[in-house]
């Protein structure tokens, strides 16, 4: 099949999940996926951008609901548009996610080759991995389901594998068969798997037709499909987002494509790959991916290795600047908030700091030192006794919600751009240097009438800051 004939791929981006062996770079409420992890680009850019361009329609997402203007925001930084953002009222894994978006693609197109794959993977060649899609296309077409395998570089104990019949070509440019899936293996087994030749790791990335994806569904999992079916007929339009209608979607059972179907099927085809792949799923891979120098070490921007080996060393502010001397295989992460240091053959472990600290009821645990919200976000600068103070930005033409809180009163000073303030029946103009007080009690609300980002430093003084002391009586987005 040419270029010329290779048919369209409608990519399917699964966002929705919250990882916590990033920690503290990734949380629950701004997972990795959306983290500047390996460059300028956030690894769901990245993404949405190696499944782009020529043979590709625009992405379908699927997503959460608290991350819905994260996608839209970021894929308008790359020039890009969702085909659509499918809104999951729970997650319910990947299962229940590829099968709504299959059903959504039916409505315009039963015969779309759907590529899924997850937004947090690092495949550095993107041409290279657009050129196995399209090899692996005609197979998709006829009606396999083709998963993508990884040509193993070493015995890993992380992934699962892939076992295709010996004499088979498992780094070739062609699909061909899956004798078994094979459940994360213990060191001895990865050795010997690495070692014979015909295993690959599971990647979790897949291409197959509307049409062949819901007949399996069909087959092996009849009530997922008529719950996600119901769920999708059901769902409403809400600012240009898709909101699965979420009781028959709280009915379905958590549960992995893998699982439900891939594992069922006799329908099956691998795709082999070899040109570089990483689900970047703890930091020693983010160490591996990020290139370390001849000593073994992988420094940011803000970081320094002194007489070290071995060793990573991030940090994620610009004014904090993170040493570390003599050090051997050592993990080091530091961000506003939250500092990480752990041994490099730890790093699997992180998700225990996350246990401990939500037992601990620290903010940290899950709560993102940036907080994005659908006009821009927030940082918070000090947390004190009665006063509260943040750096605000609000994006061109965005507005935050009129609204009025009982415990605290708001002094706003405008640091770059103007603020269209509203304070009662007042609204104003208010420019770079100058301020404005939001009595206690107050209906107010705050606009970015320019084209540039407004940024302005809040004071908030009072007995509670909260979020439920916000009484919102009109809001662009929908919010209550």
């Amino acid at each position: 099949m040419t270029n010329s004939d290779s048919p369209i791929i409608h990519p399917v981006i699964l966002c929705g999940g919250s990882g916590t062996r990033l920690w503290p770079v990734s949380r629950k409420s701004y997972p990795k996926q959306f983290s500047k992890l390996m460059g300028a680009q956030s690894l769901f850019q990245a993404s949405a951008r190696r499944m782009s361009g020529a043979g590709f329609q625009p992405p379908v997402i699927v997503t959460g609901d608290p991350f819905r203007f994260i996608v839209s925001e970021q894929l308008a930084e790359i020039e890009q548009q969702a085909a659509a953002v499918l809104i999951e009222p729970e997650g319910r894994n990947t299962s229940p996610a590829v099968l709504a978006a299959a059903l959504w693609l039916e409505k315009t197109d039963p015969n779309a080759l759907m590529l899924v794959a997850p937004s947090d993977h690092v495949i550095p060649d993107a041409q290279a991995f657009r050129a196995a899609v399209r090899a692996a296309a005609p197979r998709a077409v006829q009606g396999d389901l083709v998963t993508f395998g990884i040509t193993p570089t070493r015995g890993e104990t992380g992934y699962g594998y892939l076992e295709v019949p010996g004499g088979q070509a498992s780094d070739g440019d062609v699909p061909v068969s899956l004798t078994r899936f094979i459940e994360k293996p213990q060191a001895d087994l990865a050795q010997q798997m690495l070692e014979a030749g015909n295993y690959l790791w599971n990647a979790g990335i897949f291409l197959f037709s509307v049409k062949a994806i819901l007949a399996a569904n069909r087959a092996h999992a009849p009530k997922t499909l008529k719950n996600v079916q119901s769920a999708v007929d059901q769902a409403k339009v809400d600012l240009g987002f898709t909101r699965l209608d979420p009781s028959p979607w709280c009915a379905v059972k958590a549960v992995s494509i893998d699982y439900a179907i891939m594992e069922k099927a006799d329908n099956l085809a691998v795709m082999p790959y070899s040109g570089g792949w990483s689900d970047l799923g703890g930091w020693a891979a983010v160490w591996e991916e990020t290139g370390p120098d001849v000593a073994g070490n992988a420094c940011s921007t803000h970081a320094t290795a002194i007489d070290c080996t071995n060793t990573l060393l991030r940090s994620e502010s610009d004014g904090l600047e993170l040493v570390g001397i003599g050090l051997t295989d050592i993990i080091a992460v530091a961000m506003p908030d939250a500092v990480l240091v752990a041994h490099r053959s730890d790093s699997q472990r992180v998700k225990e700091a996350v246990t401990a600290l939500s037992q601990k009821k620290a903010s940290q645990a899950q709560e993102f030192t940036r907080d994005h919200r659908p006009w821009g976000y927030y940082e918070t600068l000090a947390d004190g006794t009665r006063f509260l103070v943040k750096r605000i930005v609000v994006h061109p033409g965005a507005k935050l919600s009129l609204q009025s809180h009982v415990h605290r009163a708001e002094h706003w000073i405008v640091v770059s751009g103007t603020a269209k303030v509203t304070v009662g029946d007042d609204t104003t103009l208010v420019s770079e240097n100058q301020s404005v007080y939001v009595p206690l009690g107050a209906k107010h609300r705050l606009e970015n009438p320019g084209k540039l980002p407004m940024v302005l430093i809040e004071v908030q003084t009072g007995s509670y800051f909260g979020e439920d002391d916000i009484t919102r009586y009109e809001d662009d987005y929908a919010r209550e």
